[in-house]
Protein backbone atom coordinates (compact mmCIF):
# COMPACT_ATOMS: atom_id res chain seq x y z
CA UNK A 1 0.00 0.00 0.00
CA UNK A 2 1.42 3.45 -0.46
CA UNK A 3 -0.21 6.58 0.34
CA UNK A 4 -1.18 9.55 -2.01
CA UNK A 5 -1.85 13.29 -1.58
CA UNK A 6 -4.11 14.23 -4.66
CA UNK A 7 -5.39 17.64 -6.05
CA UNK A 8 -8.51 17.68 -8.29
CA UNK A 9 -9.00 18.33 -10.50
CA UNK A 10 -7.44 14.45 -11.02
CA UNK A 11 -5.09 13.40 -13.97
CA UNK A 12 -5.11 10.14 -15.93
CA UNK A 13 -1.51 9.64 -14.49
CA UNK A 14 -3.12 10.05 -10.94
CA UNK A 15 -5.64 8.38 -11.37
CA UNK A 16 -3.40 5.04 -12.94
CA UNK A 17 -1.05 5.44 -10.41
CA UNK A 18 -3.54 4.45 -7.92
CA UNK A 19 -4.12 0.61 -6.81
CA UNK A 20 -6.46 -1.11 -4.30
CA UNK A 21 -5.78 -0.77 -0.45
CA UNK A 22 -3.72 2.64 -1.02
CA UNK A 23 -4.64 5.98 1.01
CA UNK A 24 -5.62 8.75 -0.50
CA UNK A 25 -5.89 12.33 1.07
CA UNK A 26 -7.38 14.84 -1.26
CA UNK A 27 -6.71 18.46 -0.93
CA UNK A 28 -9.59 21.21 -2.85
CA UNK A 29 -12.21 20.98 -4.48
CA UNK A 30 -14.86 18.12 -4.17
CA UNK A 31 -18.19 17.58 -5.38
CA UNK A 32 -21.45 16.03 -3.52
CA UNK A 33 -24.15 14.53 -5.29
CA UNK A 34 -26.53 11.73 -4.74
CA UNK A 35 -28.73 9.51 -6.23
CA UNK A 36 -31.65 12.35 -6.57
CA UNK A 37 -28.69 15.30 -7.91
CA UNK A 38 -27.51 12.26 -9.84
CA UNK A 39 -31.01 11.70 -11.64
CA UNK A 40 -31.45 15.77 -12.83
CA UNK A 41 -27.90 15.54 -14.25
CA UNK A 42 -28.50 12.61 -16.06
CA UNK A 43 -31.58 13.73 -17.49
CA UNK A 44 -29.58 17.30 -18.33
CA UNK A 45 -27.31 15.40 -20.29
CA UNK A 46 -29.97 13.64 -22.07
CA UNK A 47 -32.03 17.10 -23.03
CA UNK A 48 -28.30 18.15 -24.30
CA UNK A 49 -27.80 20.56 -21.47
CA UNK A 50 -24.86 21.42 -18.97
CA UNK A 51 -24.51 19.96 -15.56
CA UNK A 52 -23.41 22.08 -12.64
CA UNK A 53 -20.37 19.64 -12.05
CA UNK A 54 -17.23 20.23 -14.36
CA UNK A 55 -16.54 16.77 -15.17
CA UNK A 56 -13.15 16.85 -16.27
CA UNK A 57 -10.84 15.56 -13.94
CA UNK A 58 -13.63 15.98 -10.94
CA UNK A 59 -14.71 13.49 -7.76
CA UNK A 60 -17.74 13.38 -6.75
CA UNK A 61 -18.36 12.60 -3.23
CA UNK A 62 -21.72 10.46 -2.22
CA UNK A 63 -22.95 12.51 0.80
CA UNK A 64 -25.85 14.00 2.44
CA UNK A 65 -24.66 16.28 5.13
CA UNK A 66 -26.05 17.63 7.93
CA UNK A 67 -26.64 21.58 9.07
CA UNK A 68 -24.14 23.36 9.65
CA UNK A 69 -23.34 24.01 13.45
CA UNK A 70 -22.72 27.69 14.17
CA UNK A 71 -18.86 28.68 13.10
CA UNK A 72 -18.51 25.45 10.57
CA UNK A 73 -19.31 25.38 6.76
CA UNK A 74 -20.83 21.63 7.19
CA UNK A 75 -22.47 19.15 9.83
CA UNK A 76 -21.65 15.64 9.84
CA UNK A 77 -20.37 14.19 6.19
CA UNK A 78 -19.98 11.09 6.18
CA UNK A 79 -20.46 8.39 3.17
CA UNK A 80 -23.63 7.18 2.03
CA UNK A 81 -23.91 3.62 0.26
CA UNK A 82 -22.93 3.96 -3.50
CA UNK A 83 -24.51 1.06 -5.19
CA UNK A 84 -27.73 3.80 -5.30
CA UNK A 85 -25.26 5.98 -7.92
CA UNK A 86 -24.34 2.84 -10.16
CA UNK A 87 -26.46 3.33 -12.85
CA UNK A 88 -25.44 6.49 -13.20
CA UNK A 89 -21.78 6.42 -12.97
CA UNK A 90 -20.50 4.83 -16.15
CA UNK A 91 -22.04 7.90 -18.04
CA UNK A 92 -20.20 10.47 -15.58
CA UNK A 93 -16.99 8.64 -15.97
CA UNK A 94 -17.26 8.40 -19.56
CA UNK A 95 -17.39 12.27 -19.68
CA UNK A 96 -14.55 13.15 -17.65
CA UNK A 97 -15.40 12.55 -13.82
CA UNK A 98 -11.91 10.62 -12.24
CA UNK A 99 -13.46 9.44 -8.68
CA UNK A 100 -16.49 9.22 -6.70
CA UNK A 101 -16.39 8.27 -3.31
CA UNK A 102 -18.52 6.84 -1.09
CA UNK A 103 -19.25 3.37 0.93
CA UNK A 104 -19.84 -0.35 -0.26
CA UNK A 105 -19.31 -2.26 -3.26
CA UNK A 106 -19.49 -0.96 -7.15
CA UNK A 107 -21.23 -3.08 -10.09
CA UNK A 108 -19.84 -4.63 -12.75
CA UNK A 109 -20.71 -1.71 -14.63
CA UNK A 110 -19.18 0.98 -12.70
CA UNK A 111 -15.94 -1.65 -12.51
CA UNK A 112 -15.81 -1.68 -16.24
CA UNK A 113 -16.06 2.18 -16.35
CA UNK A 114 -13.04 2.41 -14.22
CA UNK A 115 -11.59 0.58 -16.24
CA UNK A 116 -12.43 1.72 -19.87
CA UNK A 117 -12.03 6.05 -19.03
CA UNK A 118 -9.65 5.71 -15.93
CA UNK A 119 -11.55 5.93 -13.16
CA UNK A 120 -11.39 5.01 -9.86
CA UNK A 121 -13.72 4.35 -6.49
CA UNK A 122 -12.58 5.60 -3.27
CA UNK A 123 -14.23 4.40 -0.05
CA UNK A 124 -14.63 6.94 3.11
CA UNK A 125 -15.08 5.55 6.33
CA UNK A 126 -18.66 5.74 7.34
CA UNK A 127 -19.47 6.38 10.83
CA UNK A 128 -17.17 8.87 10.79
CA UNK A 129 -19.30 11.96 9.40
CA UNK A 130 -18.39 14.22 12.07
CA UNK A 131 -14.55 13.46 12.09
CA UNK A 132 -14.75 13.54 8.25
CA UNK A 133 -16.27 17.38 8.47
CA UNK A 134 -13.20 18.22 10.12
CA UNK A 135 -11.69 17.93 6.98
CA UNK A 136 -14.23 20.22 5.20
CA UNK A 137 -13.15 24.40 5.04
CA UNK A 138 -15.44 25.04 2.85
CA UNK A 139 -19.27 23.95 1.07
CA UNK A 140 -21.78 25.85 -0.88
CA UNK A 141 -24.51 24.68 -2.70
CA UNK A 142 -24.33 25.30 -6.51
CA UNK A 143 -27.31 23.56 -7.64
CA UNK A 144 -30.63 21.62 -7.27
CA UNK A 145 -31.16 23.48 -3.67
CA UNK A 146 -34.55 21.84 -3.20
CA UNK A 147 -32.87 18.62 -2.68
CA UNK A 148 -32.02 19.93 0.88
CA UNK A 149 -29.53 16.97 2.07
CA UNK A 150 -28.89 15.96 -1.10
CA UNK A 151 -28.34 19.67 -3.34
CA UNK A 152 -25.22 19.59 -5.28
CA UNK A 153 -22.22 21.61 -3.26
CA UNK A 154 -18.75 22.45 -4.07
CA UNK A 155 -16.72 21.26 -1.44
CA UNK A 156 -13.16 22.73 0.12
CA UNK A 157 -11.25 20.10 1.64
CA UNK A 158 -8.22 19.84 3.32
CA UNK A 159 -6.35 15.88 3.21
CA UNK A 160 -9.90 14.27 2.81
CA UNK A 161 -8.93 10.60 4.22
CA UNK A 162 -10.04 7.81 1.78
CA UNK A 163 -9.19 4.19 0.23
CA UNK A 164 -8.56 3.19 -2.90
CA UNK A 165 -11.30 0.66 -3.19
CA UNK A 166 -11.91 -0.01 -7.35
CA UNK A 167 -8.91 0.98 -9.42
CA UNK A 168 -8.32 1.20 -12.81
CA UNK A 169 -6.97 -1.47 -13.17
CA UNK A 170 -9.70 -3.85 -12.01
CA UNK A 171 -8.65 -4.34 -8.85
CA UNK A 172 -11.62 -4.42 -6.39
CA UNK A 173 -10.69 -4.18 -2.67
CA UNK A 174 -13.89 -6.03 -0.90
CA UNK A 175 -13.06 -9.17 -2.86
CA UNK A 176 -8.99 -9.11 -3.08
CA UNK A 177 -6.84 -9.88 0.28
CA UNK A 178 -5.28 -6.50 1.20
CA UNK A 179 -1.55 -6.23 -0.09
CA UNK A 180 0.86 -5.26 2.13
CA UNK A 181 3.65 -3.11 1.53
Amino acid sequence: MKTYHLQPPLSDEDVRQLRIGDRVYLSGTLYTARDAAHKRMIQALDRGEDIPVPLQGAVIYYVGPTPAPEGRPIGAAGPTTSYRMDSFAPRLYSLGLKATMGKGRRNQEVQQALREHGGVYLAATGGAGALLSQCITGARIIAYEDLGPEAVRELTVERFPAIVANDAHGGELYVEPRRSG
